[in-house]
């Protein structure tokens, strides 16, 4: 049996800072055992040459940010493979796992060859506002030279695995430790505990994909309840959230702050408009709020409905009466057997277990790689212990 390559270099499109996800869970189970390099999109400066800057967060875990020119002046992706050359000087790439996140990479990756190419595809990239035309044909090029893929949510997988043999789901888990803080209101942060009545709650990213009307419509309908939205506004314009006295803007949180604020909230929300950019999402936001004690009202995003609605454990809204309508039958204390159901359904979830399960699949790959592909590629014959 083959072991895995004892590195891993990871191809990001989010910042490590940015927030809290998928790629942060995984990669910092994955530094326990395997020496981990997060790579960053580039940050453009004012400098005249292209350096690559090393950040540690744990032990065993380095965010590489690569300093370009600015843009007008460089050929970006020839200065990020200057870089990667450059990363690359006293290292093996077949000594190395490739974990892309964004297929954009290949742009100045392609003349490498690691010991194993991993696609977790969390998101369809190519259906957000301002993706690049050229990402499809990129992530169908990463389809043939992936070894294995993962996909972040049932309905991306759905989508991808007639497209590579090797794809396996990993839908979006929890850390419930982390979250159950949350059902203990002591732990109520300061700036949101100061608030009357009420609170109805979502953190995330507010973007192209967050359903301001409907977030309007409840306000104005309800302006005895607290809407308090956390989370950075990006690629929309901020000039057009709604306004309104009961709406609180929090801004951006740690992911060790949020079971803080969950603590406060007595309604979650998962308030997605239904378009192209939200068809394959699974937000990994609805088993936090289910581990937080939370009861969960979401638009009918698909990776929601199933299993979350179908198992009665979130309430399927669309328009803004049936979102009041679901928000004030939790306000009631309807369905007291409701939190039994959702541990009894959380119990088999867990960070730990996806990257476990993510392990023994990417062995098995490495495993068949060995004598599906001759040696003489210079893919197969590396033994390093993870």
């Amino acid at each position: 049996m083959k072991h895995l390559p004892k590195n891993l270099l990871c191809f990001s499109h989010l910042r490590w800072d940015f927030v809290y996800q998928r790629p942060q869970h995984l990669l910092t189970r994955f530094a326990k055992h395997t020496a981990v390099y997060f790579l960053e999109e580039p940050i453009f400066a004012s400098t005249d040459v292209p350096y690559l800057t090393f950040s540690q967060r744990m032990p065993n875990l380095w965010v590489c940010v690569p300093h370009l020119p600015q843009r007008e002046a460089t050929d970006v992706n020839q200065q990020l493979r200057e870089l990667i050359q450059v990363f690359f000087a006293n290292k093996e790439p077949q000594e190395f796992t490739f974990w892309y996140y964004t297929p954009m990479a290949l742009k100045f990756t392609d003349h490498l060859t690691p010991g194993l190419t991993v696609y977790d595809c969390m998101d369809e990239l190519s259906a957000f506002k301002f993706a690049p035309e050229e990402l499809k044909n990129l992530e169908k090029e990463l389809f043939d030279r992936a070894d294995v893929v993962f996909t972040g949510g049932a309905s991306l997988f759905e989508a991808k695995k007639l497209q590579h043999r090797n794809t396996y789901l990993f839908p979006s888990s929890i850390d419930k430790q982390h979250f159950a803080r949350a059902r203990t209101k002591r732990h109520e942060a300061a700036d949101q505990a100061k608030l009357s009545g009420p609170i109805i709650g979502f953190y995330g990213v507010i973007d192209e994909r967050f359903d301001i009307e409907l977030i309007r419509e409840i306000a104005q309908a309800r302006p005895a309840w607290n809407i308090v939205l956390i989370g950075p506004v990006v690629k929309i314009d901020p000039a057009q959230l709604p306004q309104h006295a009961n709406i609180h803007y929090l801004g951006a949180r740690s992911y060790d702050q949020l079971p803080s604020y969950l603590a406060g909230w007595d309604v979650a929300l998962i308030p997605f408009l239904l378009n192209e950019s939200t068809r394959f999402i699974s937000p990994t936001k609805t088993p936090e709020y289910l581990a937080g004690g939370k009861p969960v009202v979401s638009t009918p995003i698909r990776d929601v409905v199933s299993p979350y609605g179908e198992r009665g454990l979130v309430s399927i809204a669309q328009t803004a009466e049936e979102f009041i309508s679901a928000i004030e039958g939790w306000l009631g204390g309807s369905n007291k057997d409701w939190l039994s159901e959702v541990d009894l359904f959380l119990d088999t979830s867990s960070w730990d277990l996806t990257c476990a399960g993510m392990t023994e699949a990417m062995v098995e790959t490495l495993n068949q790689k060995t004598w599906i592909l001759p040696f003489t590629q210079g893919v197969t014959g590396v033994q390093i212990a993870l």
